[in-house]
């Protein structure tokens, strides 16, 4: 059967200090890189109808090292977009909103969690019919993933606050009886 595998990528420095990173574009740090590498032996033997990206460097870089070939870059695959919490860690923001959360409140000038789960929804029209001639890879970041995993199983994008997912991890979709399952989540 066919499933979407989802590839979070490697550590980076802003990652490792769980400042929220969407826009700013940086690489892996050597831990990310041998993060990245070691997806190398989860993946290795999978065959792909196609492979998508974020095109963030840590995103396609995290492919290079895992052996994966992106097909092709998606803009739907970015990372939710932080607005004036880009750089910020969640304990910082609530030291001026103590009971923010974006899951359900979003990001001021950035995107809420409908917006993210609309861009999902059109990434997953697409990739959805691709699953007739094989799986599908998506390489991409946290919370954008998690939303993914959320509206995969018919749940809305807040869902996927439910959904941890560390650096340079892989999670499996797919199906049971017909019906939409995640199959493996957060695994290394």
């Amino acid at each position: 059967m066919s499933e979407i595998l989802l590839v979070r990528h490697g550590e980076t420095t802003w990652s490792a200090s769980h400042r929220h990173t969407s826009y700013t574009d940086l690489e892996l740090t050597p831990d990310g890189e041998r993060q990245a590498r070691a997806l190398g032996a989860v993946l290795a033997g999978r065959r792909f109808a196609r492979v998508l990206a974020s095109p963030r460097k840590r995103a396609l870089r995290t492919a290079q090292l895992a052996g994966l070939t992106v097909d092709r870059t998606d803009e739907d695959l970015v990372e939710w977009n932080y607005g004036r919490y880009e750089g910020r860690t969640t304990v910082d923001i609530h030291d001026d909103h103590p009971h923010w959360n974006i899951w359900t409140d979003g990001c001021p000038g950035g995107e809420s969690p409908e917006q993210v789960g609309e861009r999902v929804d059109r990434l997953l029209a697409r990739i959805t019919p691709l699953l007739e001639r094989g799986s599908v890879a998506l390489v991409g970041h946290a919370h954008c993933l998690r939303v993914v995993g959320a509206r995969w199983i018919g749940l809305p994008p807040s869902a996927g606050g439910k959904l941890r997912l560390d650096t340079a991890t892989v999670s499996v979709l797919g199906h049971e009886h017909g019906r939409r399952v995640i199959l493996r989540w957060n695994g290394r």
